[in-house]
């Protein structure tokens, strides 16, 4: 199966909510990320991707390394995702869509029950974010 490297990030708000969103022509929310650049390094393309799509600003020192993840690609199918993921520990205010992205959602356990999300998103990063609601 082939392989598709991404960086995701792992954003939490004060309220205990995930922030997640969804790609233009995509049905499933998922963490947001990105594939890598020629040369750059898993917490190097999280930095650049978060702000490209969200319009947040970030430095290394605010990326927490939780692993490496993999999983059924989402939006490829026949492939599987592996994902560096990241605990962003930066107070996020202000996230604008931009680029590629068509939505965001800040969600709860609640709202990931009835929301199409990605098997990354299921299997190992809400779990994650929310250890207390029993994974």
């Amino acid at each position: 199966m082939p392989d598709i490297r991404v960086s995701a990030a792992v954003i939490v708000d004060d309220a205990g909510r995930v922030l997640v969103v969804r790609k233009h022509g995509t049905t499933r929310f998922m963490q947001p990320g990105g594939k890598p650049e020629p040369g750059e390094t898993p917490a190097q393309t999280l930095i650049r991707e978060l702000h490209e799509e969200l319009g947040i600003e970030l430095v290394e020192a605010d990326l927490s390394p939780l692993g490496i993840f993999v999983s059924e690609a989402a939006n490829e199918p026949g492939h599987r995702v592996i994902a560096d993921a990241f605990a962003v520990t930066a107070p996020i205010a202000d996230v604008v869509v931009q680029a590629e992205l068509a939505e965001l959602r800040w969600i709860t356990p609640a709202d990931a029950e009835s929301l199409p999300l990605a098997p990354l998103s299921t299997e190992h990063l809400l779990p994650l974010a929310w250890p207390a609601a029993g994974g």
